[in-house]
């Protein structure tokens, strides 16, 4: 035997299988039984994003006989059949300032989908640049956005379209680690805004605490047109009785002597027709100005029929408050579906963790690292479509390729019940092959 020379360092010793690992491996043939079995079932279901499902739909059926004939003009006499109106419909703008606790003549109501004003607020900023810029941001040399991850792929999408550069800060149970945020815009004047959605954040159902929202609103910028992207969809999604009351952003930002800081957006497409609803901004004066000086090229006015039947069907705040209790008790059980066969199929197997969201329209997943994407391959195979793995990171690129974003409203509940037993499967399949390289 050659003796070992000085230089070399003696190998380390092989780092054995933890007993969770050598359980799924032992467990390898089992599971590719189980999912054989899965596969011969011909299932055909799909988790992929957060759609209402027709019984939520069915609650807003309503809608579809309002205004009536011969109704329509608003409380000030208004013919909503004609132009104008550019704010949008004075009584549901009323209704929703409420909601939302902003001013109500700082609210624009609009079209059917906020992703619509968001897109638009950010071609606005890059073709004009916004209150405090010193130029159009597309006319500067970098402009690069903060990005919560995991975060909502349309977000990451709106900035990819427009050739905004993306940088990644992690998600807590606070939302965004605030102090990574303040990090990377004190000095880069490039980083010109970033995306929050502050209640039952998209997909991890985070909640943006009052002191994360000050830290976020007061913390120095070297980009003096820095805004924040507040997408608040899912205000008013609540799954339990604790009914979370979302963070003042916009008062927040006036107190901390940066009023221009926050725009908000909201919408009803998941409390009454997703392809029929009403969007929502809310900002500083000069935002808000901003904003309709430009809308008011592009448009001669909303959907104000629309508009009047929404404030019809809801009567007031209380109305929508009272109407979104019904969405509760439809998808809540879903949820508790979801959670529960999740803690008894993978609780005690140590290959995954959870949220258990009190609100909001989904569970985040985290699985083994590198096999999130095998488990989607896997769950398509056998006949359930889930969301692309990594679709809550930008560029769809999850660098660890962990996390799952499951959508468990549109199905039947008995749809979600197999659905989530059938990823459960998949998620321990993966896990045992990827123990075993």
């Amino acid at each position: 035997m050659t003796p070992q020379s000085p230089a070399q360092a003696p190998a380390e010793p092989p780092v054995p299988p933890s007993p969770a690992a050598q359980d799924l491996v032992s467990s390898l043939a089992d599971l590719q039984q189980a999912y054989d079995e899965l596969r011969a079932r011909g299932l055909k279901l799909d988790l992929t994003r957060g759609k209402p499902s027709a019984e939520q739909l069915d609650l807003s059926e309503a809608l579809l006989a309002l205004p009536g004939e011969g109704v329509h003009t608003d409380e000030n006499g208004t013919d909503v059949r004609n132009y104008g109106g550019l704010d949008g419909l004075p009584q549901l703008r009323r209704i929703f300032a409420e909601l939302l606790g902003v001013p109500v003549d700082q609210l624009l109501a609009g079209g059917n989908a906020s992703l619509t004003t968001m897109y638009d607020t950010i071609v606005y900023a890059t073709l004009f640049g916004v209150p405090g810029s010193e130029r159009p941001w597309g006319r500067e040399e970098r402009v690069r956005f903060v990005c919560p991850v995991p975060g909502y792929d349309r977000h990451f999408a709106v900035l990819e379209e427009l050739g905004i550069e993306m940088v990644t800060v992690p998600m807590t149970p606070d939302g965004p680690d605030a102090e990574a945020v303040a990090a990377l815009v004190a000095d880069d004047p490039s980083v010109k805004g970033m995306w929050v959605v502050p209640t039952y954040a998209n997909p991890d159902g985070s909640v943006v605490t009052e002191e994360v929202a000050r830290r976020l609103v007061s913390m120095p910028t070297a980009a003096p047109d820095f805004r924040i992207m507040w997408d608040n969809a899912y205000a008013l999604h609540h799954l339990t009785d604790d009914e979370v009351t979302s963070p003042d952003a916009l008062g927040l930002a006036v107190e901390a002597g940066n009023p221009d800081r926050v725009v908000l957006f909201a919408s009803t497409s998941k409390i009454t027709f997703a392809g029929a609803g009403v969007s929502f901004l809310a900002s500083s004066p000069a935002n808000v100005a901003w904003y309709r000086k430009h809308l008011a090229i592009q448009s001669i006015g909303p959907d104000k029929v629309n508009q009047l039947r929404h404030a019809l069907f809801f009567g007031d705040a209380d109305g929508v408050r009272a109407h979104m209790r019904k969405h509760r008790e439809i998808i809540a059980p879903k949820f508790e579906a979801v959670t529960s066969i999740l803690a008894q199929r993978l609780g005690a197997a140590g290959v995954a963790s959870w949220t258990a969201p009190k609100g909001g329209y989904f569970v985040s997943l985290e699985v083994v690292p590198g096999t999130a994407s095998r488990v989607v391959e896997l769950a398509r195979a056998a006949g359930i479509a889930l969301t692309p793995a990594g679709a809550p990171f930008p560029y769809g690129k999850d660098p660890e390729d962990k996390v799952l974003r499951l959508a468990p409203t549109l199905p039947p509940i008995d749809e979600v019940r197999v659905a989530m037993d059938g990823v459960a499967t998949c998620v321990l399949l993966a896990a045992a092959e990827h123990a075993t390289r």
